[in-house]
């Protein structure tokens, strides 16, 4: 929130985060209980809404936790208490995770998803499709080789749903537009945070959502995975983080461009809430921030 106040409104074209879960990593960032969640998220949010762009999108891993043998409701709290914030929730992604760890417990199978929720200011926003086509498929390759009078045209569906098709359109094509499924591994190529996301998943959405020299933002940047992905693709990006360790390894990790580091004197420690107060930053850019 401290960080946030130097920037101006609508400065961002995209912001993607993926903040400390409800009691996660309370050894690293102090924890946050569930039932705090909403209260302590929404001011962030506040912050983050003024400086988005109006065209501009807002993607929020998140997941729940699970309390005394049922699901906690504090994401479904978040949504609902953001919506009433000004944010749309415009979309839900869910980040498959295609190597999940096994496990056993006697009421549930292993976590093997996670949602990437967006948010927009306006209904109208930035969204560059073609930018992340998938291959058809093998699918293609039979069904289209021999169409039937109902590939033609556009057959509405039998059971009067509404959904119809015109598979001939499809004829010739090599990509297609994929789904809000996304399918990536877990792999990092940084061992040194505690939750680290990869590279793959703020790629994606960068491509999705903006173009080059367009500006992201990760307020909760750990070890910086999203301003690397964005200054490999050739945008600008900020990123802010409360521990140094993991600014200076973000510093690091990151090519040589506009790299500053701020340290105010904050120490912390695993009982310590003061990491909410976010006084230290790093931030990356290729260009001269405006």
């Amino acid at each position: 929130m401290d960080v946030l106040r130097d920037y101006e409104d609508d400065s961002f074209d995209l912001i993607i985060t993926s903040p400390p879960y409800a009691d996660s990593r309370d050894k690293t960032y102090g924890g946050i209980k569930p039932d705090e969640y909403v209260d302590w998220f929404l001011p962030r949010a506040a912050e983050m809404l003024r400086v988005l762009k109006p065209t501009g999108t807002f993607i929020l891993n998140i997941k729940e936790k699970v309390v005394q043998g049922e699901r906690h409701t504090y994401v479904l709290e978040l949504i609902l208490a953001l919506r009433k914030q000004g944010w749309l929730w415009t979309e839900e992604f869910i980040w498959h995770k295609k190597n999940c760890y096994p496990g056993k417990w006697p009421n549930r199978f292993r976590d093997a998803w996670e949602r990437c929720l967006q948010f927009n200011k306006h209904k109208k926003f930035k969204m560059l499709q073609d930018e992340v086509r998938v291959p058809m498929g093998e699918w293609a390759t039979a069904r289209l080789k021999s169409l039937g009078k109902n590939d033609v045209v556009r057959f509405d569906s039998q059971v009067g749903s509404g959904f119809g098709k015109n598979i001939a359109n499809w004829v010739n094509r090599e990509l297609a537009y994929p789904t809000n499924v996304l399918h990536l591994a877990t792999e990092t190529g940084n061992k040194r945070h505690s939750a680290a996301f990869p590279s793959a998943l703020p790629e994606w959405f960068i491509k999705l959502f903006t173009e080059p020299n367009d500006w992201v933002l990760d307020p909760f940047a750990g070890s910086g995975t999203t301003c690397e992905v964005a200054q490999k693709l050739h945008r600008n990006s900020v990123g802010i983080e409360i521990l140094p360790a993991y600014c200076e390894l973000s510093r690091v990790r990151l090519r040589e461009g506009t790299m500053l580091l701020f340290d105010e004197g904050l120490t912390h420690d695993a009982s310590d809430n003061s990491r909410n107060n976010g006084v230290y930053r790093a931030e990356y850019s290729g260009i001269p921030s405006p």
